[in-house]
């Protein structure tokens, strides 16, 4: 047998990436992003707390966050609609629209949702601090859910073509 015949029988495994694959690893790397920035406004607001940085730079470092994470999230609820994933959008819509609260409930006059007049007066800063340590669990807990969605969606599309024993047998 000559090789052109050897490489017509063997099927070549299909190499491109399903649309469900994608879906799932791009909700990987924007949850991952959105955790970082949640760990990154925990520590901004705790040097705020503890008189490391003053008002006026916190919520200078934060407000100018605010716009891309809420983006990112919305970005992520989108693509779980326009792919089906209805129950993954059903679950992002609770923070969708507390993220969505948050940034058009700011005041006229403020300088944004956080604003450096205010972050100490009533207990704001204990409710931001709050506010995102809950959603650091959330983007926690979905990081997981959306690697498990990745690897059940990659073992059932089984991407791995079962090896051919026939040559090692002899047949």
């Amino acid at each position: 047998m000559d090789e052109g015949t050897l490489e017509e029988a063997s099927p070549q495994p299909d190499t491109s990436i399903s649309l469900d694959t994608a879906v799932f690893v791009f909700s990987l790397f924007d949850t991952g992003a959105l955790l970082f920035l949640l760990v990154y406004y925990v520590i901004t607001l705790s040097d705020l707390e503890c008189d490391y940085l003053n008002a006026q730079q916190c919520c200078y470092r934060l407000n100018l966050w605010v716009i891309p994470k809420l983006a990112a999230h919305l970005l992520l609820s989108l693509v779980f609609l326009l792919t089906g994933h209805f129950y993954l959008f059903l679950a992002s819509l609770p923070l969708a629209a507390f993220l969505i609260r948050e940034y058009v409930k700011v005041p006229a006059g403020n300088f944004g949702v956080y604003d450096p007049t205010e972050i100490h007066h009533m207990g704001q800063l204990k409710a931001h601090m709050r506010d995102s340590v809950i959603g650091m669990g959330y983007y926690l807990v979905f990081f997981f859910i959306y690697l498990y969605c990745l690897l059940t969606h990659l073992l059932r599309s089984n991407p791995v073509p079962k090896p051919d024993y026939a040559d090692d047998i002899g047949l």
